[in-house]
């Protein structure tokens, strides 16, 4: 029986880098995956998937949800799992091609974040969450304390749910430090208020803790 993984979590959190795993695992035990990415996810790469730190694997491009059933189609061999990575960037309208994959016997996997900036649930999860098999929920530091890290802060005002970005843009933090993005009454975003240095625990001070 085919099986949904769901690695969710914030930025900065290991989930590229637990997708990137679960997909070598699967090939050197000589299973046959097609990996997918969303096309405008240019940050690192237009043809893989790659980590914060540079690690990579090929992937195909999807411009929509819809177009992760063709590719898969297009394989010369029918793959028994299919990866999908930072999937939140195609929101609900990725249930349908998961669920039909499921249905012709494809193993899924997918990552993503699952909160978004503005602190609330990001789709698909709010459905795949509940009929996944497996849930591995990933946690890096909180960038402010150093606790485990559960959010991601957007640090520049945006309109919009899903911003294509790296450390320049966002930090990982703590539910407790958590500031999120606000819509002002007239719809537009303001990135959340600098908390002054007292208030943020020095890089190499995360960095010491995230080696113990």
């Amino acid at each position: 029986m085919p099986t949904l993984t769901v690695i969710c979590g914030p930025m900065f959190a290991g989930k590229t880098t637990e997708l990137q795993h679960r997909v070598q695992t699967a090939r050197d035990a000589g299973v046959v995956v097609v990996v997918v990415k969303p096309e405008r996810d240019t940050r690192y790469a237009v043809d893989a998937i790659v980590t914060h730190t540079g690690e990579r694997i090929l992937a195909r491009n999807a411009r929509t949800a819809a177009d992760i059933i063709a590719l898969v189609d297009a394989e010369p061999t029918p793959p028994s799992l299919v990866a999908i990575d930072e999937v939140h960037f195609f929101a609900s309208d990725a249930v349908v091609p998961i669920k039909t994959l499921l249905s012709r016997g494809i193993a899924v996997v997918v990552a993503g974040c699952d909160i978004d900036h503005f602190g609330e649930l990001f789709a698909p999860f709010d459905e795949l969450i509940s009929c996944a098999n497996l849930v591995v929920r990933k946690a890096g530091l909180c960038t402010r304390c150093g606790a485990p890290s559960t959010h991601s802060e957007r640090l520049v005002a945006a309109v919009d749910r899903i911003v294509v970005g790296g450390a320049n843009e966002f930090i990982a933090t703590c539910a407790a430090c958590f500031r999120p993005s606000e819509r002002t009454a007239a719809g537009q975003p303001r990135a959340p208020e600098p908390r002054s240095s007292e208030g943020v625990a020095p890089r190499d001070a995360v960095e010491r803790r995230a080696t113990r």
